[in-house]
């Protein structure tokens, strides 16, 4: 079972940065892909951007395109999300999600991973 675990979340002001870790730990680390979600307060869960382990291949949500890079170390079992030109609606809850390949398409939705991290928050200053 491979278990998440976020970092790096934190206050910025707009127009800031930052950037997330996530280690996939486990007795046997077999994720096929993961991704990045978020949930602001009021509002459903929504996708952020994904990464294929095997080769990187990546996808990111229309609002993340151009402002965010997801990447991951394989070495390290360790994905990322460096955010940039923060925005105070990019305020909320983000989660890291790990999938096995079973159920993964797109990586866009939920039902498509099947371990989940805590969160961390990320809150941008106006």
């Amino acid at each position: 079972q491979v278990q998440p675990v976020e970092s790096g979340g934190g206050l910025v002001q707009a127009g800031g940065s930052l950037s997330l870790s996530c280690v996939a730990s486990g007795r046997t680390f077999r994720s096929y892909a993961m991704g990045w979600f978020r949930q602001a307060p009021g509002k459903e869960r929504e996708f952020v951007a994904t990464i294929r382990w095997s080769d990187g291949t990546t996808y990111y949500a229309e609002d993340a395109e151009g402002r965010f890079t997801i990447s991951r170390d394989s070495a390290k079992n360790t994905m990322y999300l460096q955010m940039n030109n923060l925005k105070p609606e990019d305020t909320a809850v983000y989660y890291c999600a790990a999938a096995d390949g079973l159920g993964y398409l797109t990586g866009q939705f939920r039902h498509e991973y099947d371990a989940w991290g805590q969160g961390t928050q990320v809150t941008v200053s106006s």
